[in-house]
Parts: C-alpha cells; sequence; structure tokens
C-alpha cells in the first residue's frame, strides 16, 4: 500500500461526511477530483480503511510514523462516531487530540475573579467592569481594519527577524459575520492563507493584536507556510497538505497559535499595542491590560469545563450559558456564543485543544525561541511534546 496517497484518499472521503473536517487540502489536485467523482464510501468501509492504514507505517522513518498514526488515531474516532458507535466524551477528545480532558475547579476560577477585582478600574461588580473592559473601549469598523493593518506588518517583520519566513508568503483579510468562532485561518497552499475575522463580536485592542498573532504572525499562517514550505516542497511529505480537524496536529497548531503573541512580543505585548491604537480614539491603558490579561488567564479552562458539563454530566444548553456568564464573566451575547462552538458536533471536542495545545506548548518551548520554531517546521505529537 502506497501509504500518503492513501492517507489523503481517506483525508478527503471523510470530508465529504462531515463538512469543516478538512480544514484546508492543497495536494495532488486530481486526487482531489477523483474523490469527488466517486460515490461516498460508507463509514464502515472508511473506518476499516484507517485500521489498515495505521498497520502499514513501518516503512516510514520513526517521526513520521508516530505524526501519521496520531492523525488516523483521531480520523478513525471521527469516522466510527459517523457510524454511530458511542463513544464517552473523553475518550472522544484523547484519542482524537492526544490529551484527555480535565476539568478545573471552580475554584481557580474564583481566584481569578478576586484578581481581576483588583486590576480592573472603576466601580460595580467584577463581571460589570470586566465586561465594560471588553465591551465598551472596542475598536470596530475601520478602525479596527486599520490597526489589523499595521500590526500585521509590525508583527511579521517581528516574526521574520525571529523564526524567519519562507519566501512569497502572503494572506488576505476578509470580515464575516454569523460564525461560531472569532476569527479563523483558511491555508489555501502556495504559502497563501485567507483569514476570516467575524465582526458580530466586540474586539478590544488587546484581543486584535493576539488575534493578528494567532491568525498569521507567528501563529496559523506562519506555521502552515513553513510546513508547506519545509516538508512538503523540499522534502515531499505529502501528508501534511490535507489540515484536518479533529487530529492531534490541531491541538499542537492551536498550541502555537497561543502561544505565538508572548513568543513574538514578549513584556512588550501591550506598549506595542497602545502605539497602534493611538489616535483611533479608542481607550487603552497598558497596565490595565497587562493586569486584566494575566488575571483572567484561569478563565481559559471555562470552556473546556463546559464542555464536560454539556457532554460528560448531561447539563442542558440553558445552564451551560449560565455556567459561562457566571465563572467566565460574559455577557449573555458571549455566552450564546461559545455555547454554539461547545454544541456545534465538529467543534464540541475541539475547544480542549485551545488550553491544553497552549499549556501543552508553553512547557514544551519553556521561552525558547528554537524550541517554538521546532514546532512551527517539524511534525510533532502531544507525546513528543510531554
Amino acid at each position: 500500500m502506497d501509504v500518503v496517497p492513501s492517507y489523503l484518499e481517506l483525508c478527503l472521503r471523510l470530508g465529504r461526511h462531515v463538512e469543516g473536517l478538512v480544514d484546508a487540502y492543497y495536494g495532488p489536485p486530481e486526487l482531489q477530483k477523483r474523490i469527488e467523482a466517486e460515490e461516498p464510501r460508507a463509514p464502515s468501509a472508511l473506518a476499516t480503511d484507517a485500521v489498515s492504514l495505521a498497520e502499514s507505517l513501518d516503512g516510514l522513518d520513526e517521526s513520521r510514523r508516530r505524526w501519521l498514526e496520531a492523525q488516523l488515531r483521531g480520523l478513525e474516532t471521527v469516522v466510527r462516531k459517523l457510524a454511530g458507535e458511542e463513544i464517552d466524551y473523553e475518550d472522544e477528545v484523547e484519542r482524537s487530540y492526544g490529551v484527555r480532558p480535565e476539568r478545573v475547579s471552580e475554584d481557580a476560577f474564583e481566584a481569578a475573579h478576586r484578581d481581576l477585582d483588583e486590576a480592573l478600574p472603576g466601580t460595580g461588580s467584577v463581571a460589570e467592569r470586566y465586561r465594560a473592559w471588553r465591551e465598551e473601549d472596542a475598536l470596530r469598523g475601520e478602525q479596527a481594519r486599520r490597526v489589523i493593518d499595521d500590526l500585521t506588518s509590525e508583527f511579521r517583520a517581528r516574526t521574520e527577524a525571529l523564526v524567519g519566513l519562507p519566501d512569497g508568503d502572503s494572506f488576505e483579510v476578509v470580515y464575516v459575520s454569523d460564525e461560531p468562532w472569532a476569527a479563523f485561518n483558511y491555508y489555501q497552499g502556495g504559502l497563501r492563507s485567507r483569514i476570516a475575522i467575524h465582526t458580530d463580536i466586540a474586539m478590544t485592542p488587546s484581543f486584535v493584536a493576539e488575534l493578528v498573532a494567532h491568525e498569521a504572525y507567528p501563529g496559523h499562517h506562519t506555521e502552515h507556510a513553513w510546513k508547506e514550505q519545509l516538508l512538503v516542497r523540499d522534502r515531499g511529505q505529502a501528508e501534511e497538505s490535507a489540515l484536518m480537524v479533529g487530529t492531534a496536529a490541531s491541538l499542537i497548531s492551536e498550541g502555537i497559535a497561543g502561544l505565538a503573541p508572548e513568543i513574538l512580543l514578549g513584556d512588550e505585548e501591550q506598549e506595542v499595542t497602545a502605539a497602534h491604537v493611538e489616535g483611533t480614539g479608542v481607550a487603552y491603558d497598558p497596565e490595565v491590560s497587562r493586569a486584566v490579561q494575566q488575571a483572567r488567564r484561569p478563565l481559559g479552562h471555562v470552556g473546556a469545563n463546559i464542555a464536560l458539563l454539556l457532554h460528560r454530566e448531561g447539563a442542558t444548553v440553558e445552564e451551560a450559558r449560565e455556567y459561562h456568564m457566571r465563572w467566565g464573566l460574559s455577557s449573555p451575547e458571549r455566552a450564546e456564543h461559545a455555547v454554539r462552538f461547545i454544541t456545534d458536533p465538529l467543534w464540541r471536542s475541539y475547544v480542549t485543544t485551545y488550553t491544553d495545545g497552549y499549556d501543552l506548548c508553553r512547557e514544551f518551548v519553556g521561552g525558547d525561541v528554537q524550541r517554538f520554531k521546532r514546532l512551527l517546521t517539524q511534525q510533532l505529537t502531544p507525546d513528543d511534546l510531554r
């Protein structure tokens, strides 16, 4: 069996059953055309294909074999669910992404609320002041577009100096609405990305800076461009040309993107953001922002807790929204948006990748830029990072 073409065929065949599962494909176009022209293969047959492929990797070098094993474990989990098999939520997450989800104690959220109470200016409850900080001094419309453009230029220059960039990389930004996410990188191949930004939610200056680093430089776009250049073009490892949700590579990718702002900017993040916000008329206090961002970090686990409540403990959607508003200090609109993501059949397990991926990659990198570049340029699995 020629493993790589068979792997790409499996990815594309699965994508015909699950919309959005193939995050991007830039492999051989003739293979894609052939798969699109054939009758969809039954999920039970695809499950057999995934198992057979996993048993046919012995001829590959060790790191490539481990990477494909992890990918196939996730894809087999997707197709088994598609065939109607009941899989416990924690098993689904662990098989897909390589990390078993664990609930974070609400004690950590209470401590974060206390820290936010000290960090946030104004009067009123901590929830009211936090929502005001997120909603009232927000970049909108042309203001947001200008700041995004300016930050992108600076972040690209910083990324090139820090970890380099392949020659000819580029991306475009489009603005969308009515989506379950805040932003999304659609990698196009050819070292190009299309980055969609959701305009229905308010964007604080800090969020905009994090978004640019996360989606573009040195986050998703940088990772995909480097891997296309080094792995696909230079080494012929075409398996990288199918970017698949539901696999361990997604967790690594979200870890890279989550770590991107602090690797790129370090302690300068707030001052760099302030320089680009100046003149927009939007208030921004770097010191308050630094304190708030540090204080709220444990709240990143609220979403993963909600996923466990919904999918393991049988909580209702309304209970999930209330949990998000209470512990995430979110508005009803933000809670609705978050719960919509967590209840989506494709994204329900993906929500764990943001915090688990960040924690795993941050510990692996340990502030070492060369280790961060390894994440950007090598096929690594969660087990490799431990």
